[in-house]
């Protein structure tokens, strides 16, 4: 083969290389975007579905976060006897008992908004073992107590609550 011979192989493969190329740019560029609006159009379907399923969660945290506020709480859950401590012990049982119940709630909401329910449910824990420290001698004097220690400020239930409520909003946009 001369070089001139091999000049005009070159003159004719070039364009045809040139064109495969350009096809096979083109093509992975389709196949990419195919694959992005399948991938897109997934997730849209997979957010829809699930959301009802997160709303439900937040709505189940909302309500234990009621259930385990420290004036619902200790109007609900009444003393069974005088003694003071199977009061602070039921009540703790009880919030412990509501906890997990609602457990598996945790996989449909953000972690910081799953640690911050339970930052609250320990504060009240800690609120009710606090006042169980204190002089009172029955269960309806720890009753009392527990109640005016979370007169002066928030409850944390109150503080959990405002974040779920802000974290449902974000859902929306």
């Amino acid at each position: 083969m001369t070089g001139d011979q091999i000049l005009q192989l070159f003159a004719f493969l070039l364009p045809a290389v040139v064109t495969g190329a350009v096809a096979f740019y083109f093509f992975r560029l389709h196949t990419r975007n195919e694959e992005g609006r399948r991938r897109f159009l997934l997730h849209k379907e997979t957010s829809k579905q699930a959301l009802p399923i997160r709303l439900q969660a937040y709505e189940r945290m909302a309500l234990f976060l009621e259930r385990i506020a420290i004036n619902n709480l200790v109007v609900r859950v009444s003393p069974q006897g005088q003694d003071k401590s199977k009061y602070e012990n039921l009540l703790v049982k009880q919030i412990e008992n509501e906890f997990e119940h609602n457990l598996s709630q945790q996989i449909y909401m953000s972690d910081e908004c799953w640690n911050i329910i339970k930052a609250a449910k320990s504060a009240t824990i800690q609120i009710i073992r606090s006042a169980a420290m204190s002089e009172a001698d029955s269960a309806d004097r720890l009753r009392e107590d527990i109640l005016n220690q979370t007169m002066e400020k928030q409850s944390p239930s109150t503080t959990a609550l405002s974040y779920i409520k802000k974290e449902v909003s974000d859902l929306w946009g």
